[in-house]
């Protein structure tokens, strides 16, 4: 697990920590202008749906791919929000719902609260709490796979790892 690669870590940190903290502000806030968009197919989505120990945990919402293996209680196999993971399950997350029909991209035909509610979880939980890792493949592409050129990457002033509720 990650015990182990910590200590060498810690180590390192007392030794060069003054200069480690000194670089640290540039390195957290600018990340380069030219940092590549990953991009996410359903297929490549789907591998990261916490079943395998060890491999990262993504969940997508509104196209955003969220790393959520710091939850892992929460998302891992075999835990209450699992069937949330591997895939964009935005309309799941407007409606609380853990229905299989539920956990698609679709938002068609959902009422302005459960819109709000998208928003409000989508901002204040997952924007919040879970660093982004890329986009859905939906997100970044028109229909005919061509880029689409009024997509931005969101950002995220206001991320600080806080504990689940």
């Amino acid at each position: 697990g990650m015990a182990g690669a910590a200590g060498p870590w810690l180590l390192l940190s007392v030794l060069l920590g003054p200069a480690l903290a000194a670089a640290e502000p540039e390195l957290r806030l600018r990340p380069p202008a030219e940092s590549p968009v990953r991009l996410f197919t359903e297929p490549e989505l789907a591998r990261y749906d916490g079943q395998q120990e060890g491999q990262p945990i993504y969940l997508a919402v509104k196209g955003v791919v969220f790393d959520v293996t710091s939850g892992k209680e929460f998302y891992g196999k075999g835990a209450p929000y699992n069937a949330l993971v591997g895939k964009d399950a935005t309309r799941g997350v407007a409606k609380m719902s853990l229905d299989p029909a539920d956990l698609i991209h679709d938002i068609t035909g959902l009422t302005e609260e459960e819109l709000q509610s998208l928003d409000d979880i989508f901002n204040n939980v997952y924007k919040a709490k879970y660093p982004i890792v890329g986009y859905t493949s939906r997100r970044i592409l028109n229909e005919d796979g061509s880029p689409n050129l009024d997509f931005k990457p969101e950002d995220q002033p206001h991320f600080n790892i806080k504990d689940e509720f």
